[in-house]
């Protein structure tokens, strides 16, 4: 598989910035509450967002308020759980419909978990995820109740690193991207898009179809990016050297 090359250094002009964060902006953790925030993250965004008039968009799997409680977000827009939650830059939310049957499938996945060793259950406003980095041995076993969940209760499966989530059918991450394109400060800029894991592809495809790019973090795999920087520490000098 050919290796992508990194970035250009002029990327970001007239550009509106996508951020993913686990694996992007902070590195992975076994917990999604384990995670360490750099020092540095805070004042990098607000550079970033000064530097693109306003066109930046944190979008996260984790939930809007989950999302809140690890980084300064005033004045920053955000797309939570995969895209289902947006919020804008002066704080206003879409509201986000709760799927039939979620409540269903959370109970009967949290007392799966219950008796797994090193499982985790991340409750989210439309939906429910299933973290077994701790547990990796369990993999089947998640995927075959997930699967399970998602045809009884006519649920969406996403998967990604070491995890699996029932969500509401609908929105992705290209889906966030697109609409926040739709906002007149992003109109006429150039989307990119800067994520780790495969619920980024969306995002990279979006970002590409509009004219921008999509840039993977992490070792090179099939993508629809067209570009790749090493790692966290990587993306981080990157997005430093845009603002320098």
């Amino acid at each position: 598989m050919p290796d992508l090359p990194p970035p250009p250094s002029g990327l970001l002009e007239g550009a509106a910035l996508f951020l993913d964060f686990d694996g992007t902006l902070v590195e992975l953790a076994e917990t999604p509450s384990a995670i360490r925030v750099p020092a540095g993250l805070g004042p990098r965004l607000a550079a970033l967002r000064e530097r693109l008039n306003g066109r930046l968009v944190i979008v996260s799997g984790r939930s809007l308020d989950d999302l809140e409680r690890w980084l300064p977000l005033q004045q920053i827009a955000c797309a939570g759980s995969h895209g289902l939650e947006l919020r804008l830059a002066d704080g206003t939310r879409h509201p986000v419909p709760r799927p039939d049957g979620l409540d269903q499938a959370r109970e009967r996945i949290e007392r799966f978990a219950a008796g797994v060793e090193g499982l985790i259950v991340e409750p989210k406003p439309a939906g429910v995820a299933l973290h077994y980095r701790r547990a990796p041995a369990q993999a089947a076993r998640v995927a075959r109740l997930m699967e399970e969940l998602a045809e009884t209760h006519g649920l969406a499966l996403q998967r990604g690193k070491m995890v699996e989530e029932l969500r509401s059918n609908g929105a992705n991450k290209g889906d966030a991207l697109r609409a926040f394109m739709a906002e007149p400060n992003f109109q006429g800029a150039s989307p990119v898009f800067v994520g780790d894991d495969l619920t980024d592809e969306h995002g990279f495809a979006a970002a590409a179809a509009l004219g921008g790019a999509g840039v993977l973090v992490g070792p090179p795999r099939a993508t629809a990016a067209s570009f790749r920087l090493e790692s966290v520490d990587a993306a981080a000098a990157w997005l430093d050297g845009a603002v320098a």
